[in-house]
């Protein structure tokens, strides 16, 4: 079995030796035909070739761990575009147009959580995906030591199908770093798609990029093809850390003694 694991791999077969041989036993068991065992053993191969694509694709998506849309509560926020939200979670055809996404709401409403889902989505329909906060994005580029090792690295965020920036709004910016994400905004304009998540109105994008002459440009061009959702609710860490302090039960005060 393992000869015959390995005369397989010689061809290009990554098919593993314990799927190989539950296949062989299957067959001999129905009885199939040489036809039927090469039909079958193509659809195993194809299915493990998807799983370990997938694998590979969602190591370089690098999302992390993230709640799943079951666990968001569409009740929380007070308004919230759901039907345009789902649409293009599971269509997925901004994707495909190179649209853009703008997730817009304070610290804490579900920006990030919402951004990871559409990303998981994507990965599972085959896309490439890349996730980074926008500040560690930058900070990547701004630490390469020249000018070809910076176009190198630049490719991690201007050739996957989809690319997540977080967090836009934190953490300023210098007009070097605005330079950079131009770049990545210009290359991938009308072609891939970037979702991100922001605390900011555009209006309000220099108080990020200080003195940043292609801010204008760069918001420009994302904003083209851009659809913006806007969430208005409470933070949901706040929330969250209310409820448990309610939850906790309250020591009992002792009494005073009297002197």
């Amino acid at each position: 079995m393992t000869d015959l694991a390995e005369k397989l791999a010689s061809i290009g077969l990554k098919l593993s030796e314990e799927a190989l041989r539950a296949l062989l036993e299957h067959a001999a068991k129905k009885k199939l035909s040489h036809a039927r065992l090469l039909e079958q053993l193509v659809e195993v191969e194809t299915r493990e070739r998807e799983t370990r694509n997938l694998q590979r694709r969602s190591r370089a998506a690098t999302l992390g761990a993230f709640k799943t849309l079951d666990q968001f509560d569409w009740n929380h926020p007070r308004s919230i575009d759901r039907q345009l939200y789902e649409q293009l979670h599971e269509s997925l055809d901004f994707v495909e147009r190179g649209d853009n996404i703008l997730l817009r709401g304070q610290a804490g409403v579900g920006k990030t959580t919402l951004a990871q889902n559409i990303g998981h989505r994507a990965l599972q329909n085959g896309y490439s995906v890349r996730f980074s906060t926008l500040p560690a994005a930058l900070a990547d580029l701004l630490r390469q030591e020249s000018l070809p090792a910076t176009e190198r690295r630049l490719k991690r965020y201007t050739q996957p199908d989809l690319l997540i920036l977080d967090e836009l709004g934190y953490v300023p910016c210098d007009a070097r770093a605005a330079d950079l994400l131009f770049h990545i905004i210009s290359r991938r304009h009308e072609a891939r798609s970037v979702v991100i998540t922001t605390n900011l109105a555009y209006k309000h994008w220099g108080s990020v990029f200080h003195d940043a002459q292609c801010l204008s440009a760069l918001v420009d061009r994302f904003a083209q093809h851009c659809h913006v959702i806007d969430i208005d609710a409470e933070s949901w860490r706040d929330k969250e850390r209310q409820e448990r302090k309610n939850k906790t039960p309250k020591k009992p005060r002792k009494p005073r003694r009297n002197k």
